[in-house]
């Protein structure tokens, strides 16, 4: 069966050159033609050798995701369902902004993490994506944008992505580092470690091996400054609690492109946005490490049983970080009428992971400051592959 060349980072590549009897200089110029130009012919790779052409014809193929929808939303943000086979489609969203254009890319089909303000949690999990399924994102955006806009026909789109789609990228962590390497690559699509931002609920172990094998920007799922509420809104936290977690992202801090760790927040009503939370979050963060603070308003779905925190109690929240010298920004809701919206990415799931039935366990419990939250009942699942 031919070999998607999508799945290759460069060394990837050049060693499967070198199979075909090529020289690595072979494996440079086809990555180019595949990454910078997006071209999926061998045929139209006029500065290849024939023979080579030849080779690949019988061997390889640039192989992208088979589109399902197209939806833009009034403020521009586009979101592409695509299709990963076998029931399974992942979402991917544009973001264009006056000094960039951001992508967010999807890492798996659902996710086991079961976030509660998550919609991707609430459709369980079925598989993690190949890296040739994590790339095929940005190459399908990157060249079916190239010259919209009035930008001229060669110049690159996307200089931001971000690890913020469907899925957990930490426990795909095979598949992302060498999605992340051509990225980065300069014979690829040339981004900037501090513009490549993979966003996790806190793998502790993986954030130590992101650091050593191929260090990005971070961004951390906290939500909530102690264990007790985080234990209900993000259930990996019974595995990895705080403490370790921050203990793992001030070493992360070492190597990190940037001289901070960005600890996404979401405001959720009545739950984690009072100002004693504010308050507690401060005193976890202020002396510990070196961070920013980025507020998320919650983009609601039925099956969570939230809401948004009103406006107003979100600004009060933020100039209770901002007054103790925290760094804090309230993300703007861009694309949430086209559910494009962060947290609200669902996809289609063949969930093997039974979410449905563990959400029917739900039982409430005592949360701080007396109002009840719903729990999470803890069940015994195999972690995804």
């Amino acid at each position: 069966m031919a070999v998607n060349l999508l799945d290759f980072d460069l060394d990837g590549l050049t060693a499967f050159c070198a199979t075909l009897g090529e020289k690595p200089f072979r494996a440079v110029q086809l990555f180019r033609w595949v990454h910078q130009r997006g071209v999926a012919d061998f045929d139209a790779m006029s500065d290849l050798a024939k023979s080579l052409r030849g080779k690949l014809a019988g061997a390889a193929v640039v192989r992208s995701l088979p589109l399902l929808s197209e939806h833009v939303s009034a403020d521009g943000t586009i979101k592409w369902l695509f299709d990963v086979g076998q029931g399974n489609a992942v979402e991917t969203v544009y973001i264009p902004e006056a000094d960039r254009g951001t992508l967010c890319v999807s890492s798996q089909a659902g996710c086991a993490v079961g976030c509660r303000f998550c919609s991707t949690g609430h459709q369980g999990f079925s598989r993690n994506l190949s890296t040739g399924e994590i790339i095929a994102q940005l190459w399908h955006a990157e060249h079916r944008l190239r010259g919209t806009g009035g930008r001229p026909a060669g110049e690159r789109v996307i200089d931001n992505v971000v690890m913020m789609g469907m899925g957990e990228p930490l426990q795909n962590y095979g598949a992302l580092v060498p999605a992340l390497r051509t990225m980065l690559d300069d014979h690829g699509y040339g981004l900037s470690r501090r513009r490549v931002t993979v966003s996790t609920s806190g793998v502790v172990p993986m954030i130590d091996r992101l650091r050593d094998d191929c260090p990005v920007a971070l961004a951390v799922s906290l939500h909530a400054p102690d264990d007790t509420l985080r234990d209900n809104l993000v259930p990996l936290n019974r595995k990895y609690p705080i403490a370790e977690l921050l203990d793992a992202c001030q070493r992360y801090l070492d190597r990190a492109p940037r001289d901070f760790i960005t600890f996404e927040y979401c405001m959720l009503d009545g739950v984690n946005d009072t100002p004693e939370h504010a308050q507690a979050l401060v005193q976890l963060l202020k002396a510990r490490i070196h961070c920013k603070l980025n507020l998320i308003p919650f983009n609601p779905f039925p099956a969570s049983g939230l809401k948004r925190s009103p406006r107003e109690r979100v600004l009060a929240f933020a100039r209770v970080l901002q007054d103790a010298g925290l760094v804090t920004t309230v993300r703007k809701t861009r694309g949430d009428d086209i559910d494009a919206a962060c947290g609200q990415l669902a996809g289609e799931v063949q969930d093997r992971t039974q979410v449905q039935e563990r959400m029917a366990r739900l039982r409430l419990l005592p949360a701080v400051g007396g109002r009840e939250v719903i729990a999470i009942v803890p069940v015994a699942t195999g972690a995804p592959s």
